[in-house]
Formats: C-alpha cells, structure tokens, sequence
C-alpha cells in the first residue's frame, strides 16, 4: 500500500514538472541577462492599461518586456497607435511579431530583442510595465531623464516606490498603477 502511494505521488510530481516546464517559454531560462520571466498580462489588464493612459492614435506604446507582444499589438488595433515592444528573450520576440502580422498591425507595431535600460525611450508618450519592483524601481530615473513631459506609465502589478501614483486600479484582484511624467 505505502509503495502504490509513493508511486502516486511520484507520478504527480512528475505530471507537474512537466506542465511547469510546459507552460514556461523555452528560451526563457537560457537568454543572458534574463532576470524577469514571462507572464501574460490578461485581457482585462492590457484594456486597463490602454485606457488608463488614454491611449490615442497619435501615441507612440514602448511595453518594457514585451514578451508575446500583446500590450503593443492591443494599442495598435484597438487604439491606432504606434506599438514597440522591448524584449530580451528572442523566442518572445518572434512570437511578438507573428502574433502582430495574425492581427494585421505588423506596419504599426516593431518588436526588438533589445535591454530596456540600454534602449532609447525619448520617442515614447506612453510606457507600459509588467516587471518586478527592484526592475521598477531602477528604471525611474531612466524614465524621468528620457520621457518627455505628459508621457505615461503604466504598470501592471508593480508600483514605483514613493512615486504616489496618478490612478491606481484594481482589475480582477490585480492592481494598476498610472503616472505621468513631470516637467523637470
């Protein structure tokens, strides 16, 4: 009986392991510098974002860490505005542009396997965020030397230190931050 249990139990952890690794991009662990895993931003939390920061056809969407690319892709059709995702991870990255020629937005969406704190964001009007908050944390002074006056951030989970956020959100149990860019 107590070995039929421990080769239950053994066929469970090993069921698990491989749904884990199943469900965990392939490149993921392998891309240098990649200190941040990938974890879709839902639905309901990337029209949150968009609408958060107003998003218009005249905006130009940097997403930091844009995994499958879907922040920039939403912004594009939903929005009609400019989208470029930042990603380490090369697998992501092709996902991204895939997913952008299946929605038919590859001619206002860019995705590059780039290091967001290497990457010029002064074209940017809006800054979308899924990291961590030690990744949030060291960006915001990138953020405040290089966007302009007006632009916004928006975070997905993540909060920004002693930054008092402009509108915060809770969208199914996951809060959202917004900010916007002082003059200097």
């Amino acid at each position: 009986m107590r070995t039929t249990l421990l080769r239950g139990l053994a066929v469970a952890g090993a069921s698990v392991a491989v749904a884990v690794a199943l469900a965990t991009p392939p490149a993921a662990a392998q891309v240098h510098g990649l200190d941040i895993h990938y974890v879709p931003t839902p639905t309901e939390v990337v029209s949150a974002m968009l609408d958060m920061a107003g998003v218009k056809p005249s905006d130009v969407v940097y997403d930091l860490g844009s995994g499958d690319g879907r922040i920039p892709i939403e912004a594009a059709r939903q929005r009609g505005a400019t989208g470029v995702g930042i990603e380490l991870d090369p697998a992501l990255v092709k996902l991204a542009k895939a997913g952008a020629t299946q929605a038919g937005v590859q001619q206002r969406v860019r995705f590059a396997r780039a290091d967001i704190f290497k990457t010029d964001l002064s074209k940017a009007t809006v800054v979308t965020l899924y990291l961590s908050p030690t990744t949030n944390l060291r960006l915001r002074d990138k953020l405040r030397r290089e966007l302009a006056p007006g632009s916004r951030v928006v975070s997905h989970r993540f909060d920004m230190g002693d930054w008092t956020p402009d509108e915060e959100r809770v969208v199914n149990g996951i809060h959202v931050f917004l900010w916007t860019i002082q003059p200097r």
